[in-house]
């Protein structure tokens, strides 16, 4: 299928999406920086490279999407509101008592597959689901995202023997790597170059691509067998906080909770990144 039609609405979308993750940075805040570099991700896979839809959310052959760096949810919610699969307003609700918006994915949100917040757990919930689904016949595909410094935690690496040792094809795991694990850079605590080579030696098909190249992403998931005899890991080079230059790979910003006026001016931020880096499009055109 050609993207072309479709990017202008993809870049708006994730860029609605960026706002949405700065609006809910404040009164308590959230873990912005690794939001931010991963909403591109989250916004092609559901517009796609995902069969699921809300008259389908209890249906077992859909394709099911975990979040298992679960922290990255108000991409995730944003995603949602974009679709018209969340109210907007329930934004607002982020950290109050009276909604299920706060850190970490809650399944009372509709669309939500499964609670994550203890990293390297989803992989493990993903599996169980792409074993069941391969015992029924069924031809859906099982995507989890987690983060690069996420790969730190064993239970990842014994995920990845199992899953190859039962022919899980039908799961695909997407790497958001943005070369950062909370307040301090991935290689610098425990280097995992190459991350490719360490999924291939566990008997995974490994690619990498831009995570934030719409047209990238969409050569590379395109390319992405599921049903092949192998599981598929997809390694999504990004940028913690992308769109906001001020607290872009800054090892401080890995969680915010800004003021009003803060946020107000990140806002404006996020706008003139935007026009700055159309303009040298523009410009690389002519």
């Amino acid at each position: 299928m050609d993207l072309t039609l479709s990017l202008p609405e993809l870049e708006a979308m994730s860029f609605r999406v960026r706002e949405h993750i700065i609006r809910m940075s404040t009164d308590g805040g959230c873990f912005t920086g690794a939001s931010l570099s991963c909403a591109d991700l989250i916004v092609y896979l559901y517009k796609h490279y995902l069969n699921v839809s809300p008259d389908r959310f209890d249906d077992p052959t859909r394709d099911y999407c975990f979040l298992s760096k679960g922290h990255d949810v108000p991409a995730l919610y944003g995603t949602f509101v974009e679709f018209g699969w969340l109210d907007k307003s329930r934004l607002d609700n982020h950290l109050k008592p009276n909604d299920s918006i706060y850190w970490h994915p809650n399944r009372n949100i509709p669309g939500v597959e499964f609670y994550s917040g203890s990293l390297g757990h989803l992989l493990s919930v993903a599996m169980g689901v792409a074993y069941d689904c391969k015992l029924r016949g069924m031809n859906n595909k099982i995507v989890v995202i987690v983060g690069d410094g996420e790969l730190n935690e064993g239970s990842i690496w014994e995920g990845l023997l199992v899953s190859n040792a039962y022919k899980l094809d039908n799961l695909v795991v997407v790497v958001d790597r943005n070369h950062f694990q909370a307040n301090i850079r991935t290689e610098e605590l425990i280097p995992l170059e190459s991350i490719e080579d360490k999924f291939r030696a566990f008997g995974w098909e490994a690619v990498s691509v831009d995570g934030h190249d719409f047209t990238k992403l969409h050569e590379t998931f395109s390319n992405v067998k599921t049903h092949s005899g192998k599981p598929q890991v997809v390694i999504a080079s990004t940028q913690r906080g992308k769109g906001l230059p001020s607290i872009a790979e800054r090892a401080d910003r890995w969680f915010c909770n800004f003021s009003a006026e803060e946020v107000d001016s990140l806002l404006k931020e996020l706008h003139g990144a935007a026009e700055t880096n159309l303009t040298s499009e523009v410009l690389i055109v002519r």
